[in-house]
């Protein structure tokens, strides 16, 4: 007897309980995004951390930066060869990730560097023409 035999009915059953997405919130946690990255908001600025062990060419790294979506292309490759694995931790290979952003950013101004394995981007906010007030001054013509 296949103890698996029915699992895709139970599957099916409560996608339409709970609905299509439900275990779209379970994909960190049972596949952690590739790769990690740290976000931190300023009132203007965008600071993102990204963790890229071993990259020896920055140009197998692809950084695109589209109005507030951030996503990052490129291979994590540790390049070890022989023995027996006994821990796999780091992950390796091809990854590919999309990251929505609080806010626009310019295209324009974005610093991106590279050390002891951490890509740091600098994004800056996107101000629109006209989105914020300006105090007209108002020149009194009655003094001339």
């Amino acid at each position: 007897m296949d103890p698996f035999r029915n699992m895709g009915d139970w599957k099916k059953n409560m996608d339409n309980f709970f609905g299509d997405t439900f275990w779209n919130e379970f994909e960190d946690v049972l596949k952690p995004p590739v790769p990690q990255i740290n976000l931190y908001k300023f009132e203007n600025e965008l600071i993102c951390y990204v963790n890229l062990p071993g990259v020896k060419d920055l140009e197998k790294v692809d950084v695109f930066v589209d109005y507030a979506t951030l996503e990052l292309k490129g291979m994590i490759d540790i390049n070890h060869s022989g023995g027996e694995v006994i821990k796999d931790e780091i992950i390796q290979g091809v990854f590919e990730r999309k990251v929505e952003l609080p806010y626009p950013v310019r295209k324009d101004k974005i610093n991106a560097t590279y050390q002891h394995g951490l890509l740091v981007l600098q994004l800056h906010r996107l101000v629109k023409e006209g989105t914020k007030k300006s105090r007209l001054e108002i020149k009194n013509l009655e003094d001339n």
